[in-house]
């Protein structure tokens, strides 16, 4: 007989003569003639009660099934006697399949996030991080659903790397190399041309370069995997290991970026409070009480837009004393983008055409500039309570204008001919994006760190499981 999930009987539309579930024991309570289990097994968030009568003659087994044991039940599926639930189940065979002893640590009782991070291995078994994860999945599958109805070819772009997308300097070694003994060159530096690759090496940082050179084949492209960043940082938005969504599209311009990226958040949203219904209302719940009025609040509204030079000004004109000053010129803070959206427009924002000096080499110069205000066309979304969510920009197509950026960042040209060629043969506007996977989930479940919306975080001096 095929097992039932807990889901499909919940939501049956008629009692059932035999089924079979299988599954982990949540709560259980014993009275003389029968016992009452709550049985859940991941698929959604609510448990199914299963009655099981003394006179079975499995019922010793009962005593075994404590929490978090594992279980399997063949019975009838029935109406429910009880309020709250409209199906139950009335066991005919149970069975133990694995024991949990008393040491179990997720018993009926709140628990820190601190400490549920501490049992990374066991979170995924409670109320709480159950449905993180179900959301996280629908909207993995909801990245594609978006893209490939557009028509756009998924790219596979490498993990290990030797160029840097961001010239920041800060990516993770790859390397077979001896540490203790490393062979050297005749000047005694480290002779990289005996590593594995010949070469010096990286996890990389972004798919962007290599999903450039496949929307000037294929038109449309996107990538989805994970991303490695070696920043000291531990913030509640920092990971150094997390995964991103970057599409490049070709003959795209600034404009059609903005609109494809505001597109796709919102689809993302609207698919999961569609699909995801239950577990966003136990966030409403528990995590935050805003959060669906938030999540629709953002889908019937279009984004705002505005530029760096207006937002610096908004920011100026504030009357706010900020931690970090602002200047035309500087980076945007965490305080900063939180007081655009959650005080000043109330919503996401989508802020352009940032000064040329804070941003990557690969940014279009925007044509007209004012001397000394040098801008390109970049842009970034920024959410409520999250910051940045999106970041991208439209590419520099001009091969002129790229060298001499490349020049002026000092990033070797010849080691990136591959990339230039791009611009040599048949170069055309193109523009693109990156959507930080883990912030996204973030935003729909309204959990405040990343480190609770991954499956084994990995973060400075933190690498367990």
């Amino acid at each position: 007989m095929s097992r039932t999930l807990v889901k499909a009987a919940l939501n049956a539309t008629a009692p059932a003569d035999t089924i079979f579930l299988q599954g982990w024991v949540r709560t259980r309570r014993d009275a003389k003639a029968f016992s009452f289990i709550e049985l859940n097994d991941g698929s959604c968030l609510k448990g199914l009660q299963i009655i099981i009568d003394a006179t079975l003659p499995d019922y010793a087994q009962v005593a075994r099934a404590g929490t978090g044991a594992s279980v399997e039940i063949h019975g009838k599926l029935v109406a429910s006697k009880g309020g709250g639930q409209k199906w139950e189940v009335v066991a005919e065979k149970f069975t133990v399949l694995g024991e949990a002893d008393a040491t179990y640590p997720l018993q009926k009782k709140g628990h820190t996030l601190e400490f549920l991070r501490e049992i990374a291995h066991l979170r995924p078994r409670s109320n709480l991080f159950g449905a993180v994860f179900r959301v996280r999945s629908r909207l993995a599958y909801a990245v594609h659903q978006f893209f490939q109805a557009k028509e756009f070819c998924y790219v596979h772009t490498p993990i290990i790397t030797a160029s840097d997308a961001e010239g920041a300097g800060d990516m993770f070694r790859v390397t077979t190399l001896d540490l203790a003994q490393p062979p050297k060159n005749e000047q005694g530096e480290i002779d990289h041309r005996q590593d594995f690759f010949g070469k010096k090496t990286f996890l990389t940082v972004s798919g962007q370069l290599e999903a450039e050179i496949f929307a000037t084949a294929l038109s449309n492209v996107y990538t989805f995997g994970p991303t490695f960043r070696a920043e000291n940082s531990h913030t509640s938005r920092h990971a150094s290991e997390f995964w991103m969504i970057e599409p490049e599209v070709a003959f795209c311009d600034l404009a059609g970026n903005m609109d494809l990226a505001e597109e796709f958040v919102k689809y993302l949203i609207r698919d999961a409070t569609q699909h995801c219904a239950g577990d966003l209302e136990f966030f409403s719940k528990f995590v935050d009480p805003e959060l669906l009025t938030r999540l629709n609040f953002v889908l019937e509204r279009p984004f705002q837009r505005c530029s760096y030079t207006a937002a610096v000004e908004i920011l100026n004109n504030s009357g706010k004393t900020w931690e970090h000053p602002v200047a035309w010129g500087d980076n945007l803070q965490s305080e900063h983008e939180r007081y655009l959206t959650e005080e000043h427009f109330k919503c996401p924002v989508t802020v352009y055409n940032y000064p040329r000096a804070i941003k990557a080499f690969y940014m279009r110069l925007n044509d007209g500039c004012e001397p000394g205000k040098q801008t390109v066309a970049a842009m970034d979304i920024l959410a409520p309570g999250i910051g940045e969510i999106v970041g991208g920009s439209q590419r520099e197509e001009r091969l002129d204008k790229l060298v001499a950026r490349m020049e002026v960042m000092h990033i070797p040209t010849e080691e990136m001919s591959w990339y230039l060629d791009t611009r040599r043969f048949g170069t055309v506007p193109h523009a693109g994006f990156g959507l930080g996977f883990e912030r996204m989930v973030q935003f729909v479940t309204g959990m405040g760190n990343i480190r609770d919306v991954i499956a084994f975080a990995r973060t400075p001096k933190n690498c367990e499981f």
